[in-house]
């Protein structure tokens, strides 16, 4: 028998333990692949392993890939993501009939941020503003909320303390995540029309599939299309797609991470810390 693929995934969720078990029995029964998964409580442990080479792939966030990428000086590779990981974007939002209505209305305003280490609710949004001349604590001030860091804003929670604040009037606008916004109005958050949609940013990519510094290149591509082969017409493939939020798993688009690679440059996430 070939050797194990060792697996990463951060648990941000109980529900992670629930869909690793089903791709997992999937790799092995319909792909044949030996796979071992391993959970980690944060992106930066995940991302330490898979550097160290003590797991061969990792589900990574766009911070995560491009932080592995990074430090690995290119030798980590991406392998594959889902359709639903293309065409990410930020929104901005605001009550409505209150004082922001457009993107110039948020001088010398409170703008709601989640996480410090979201790419959708903080890095990607504070980058493409001051793009627009709007920058965090010169143009307009802000409320920050890292409930979760280390898990680069998977869980959500700081993207629903930023709704509160809006709500509740300490921030006269929030940051969130497009699907966030659509979580929104689809489950009733807030009363309908209440809130005012202000500002879409530019698109980008969110998770990727890394391989390993030295994963030999055959073992990257059975994995990618074992993954690639699930087909959302099979039942049992439908429910671990849908459990993760996708409808198939594509190639890798690598050009809906130029403006993440920047913010994160900007903002020093590719400084390694120190042990």
């Amino acid at each position: 028998m070939s050797r194990s693929l060792h697996v990463g995934a951060v648990a941000y969720d109980p529900k992670v333990v629930s869909i690793w078990e089903g791709l997992a029995r999937y790799l092995r029964s319909e792909g044949r692949l030996p796979v071992d998964v391993a959970l980690f409580l944060s992106y930066p442990a995940q991302v330490d392993a898979l550097l160290e080479g003590r797991i061969d792939l990792a589900w990574n966030t766009n911070l995560a890939y491009l932080q592995s990428e990074t430090w690995s000086q290119g030798a980590c590779r991406p392998v594959c993501m889902r359709d639903t990981d293309l065409g990410w974007t930020s929104k901005i939002f605001a009550p409505q009939g209150g004082p922001v209505r457009t993107l110039s209305d948020l001088r010398g305003r409170t703008l709601a941020l989640g996480s410090s280490d979201s790419g959708h609710a903080a890095i990607l949004p504070t980058h493409f503003l001051a793009r627009e001349g709007l920058r965090e604590r010169r143009e307009y001030q802000s409320i920050r909320f890292d409930p979760d860091l280390g898990k680069h804003g998977d869980t959500g929670t700081s993207e629903l303390e930023v709704l509160k604040a809006v709500m509740d009037g300490r921030a006269d606008a929030g940051v969130v995540g497009s699907p966030f916004w659509t979580r929104v109005a689809s489950q009733e958050l807030v009363p309908p029309g209440s809130l005012l949609e202000v500002w879409t940013s530019p698109s980008f990519s969110h998770c990727m599939f890394t391989a390993r510094p030295g994963l030999e290149p055959d073992r990257i591509r059975s994995f990618a299309e074992a993954l690639e082969a699930m087909s959302f017409d099979n039942p049992e493939h439908r429910k671990i797609l849908e459990a993760e939020g996708l409808r198939s798993w594509v190639p890798p688009h690598t050009e809906g991470y130029d403006d993440p690679r920047t913010a994160a440059t900007e903002q020093s996430f590719f400084v390694r810390p120190t042990r």
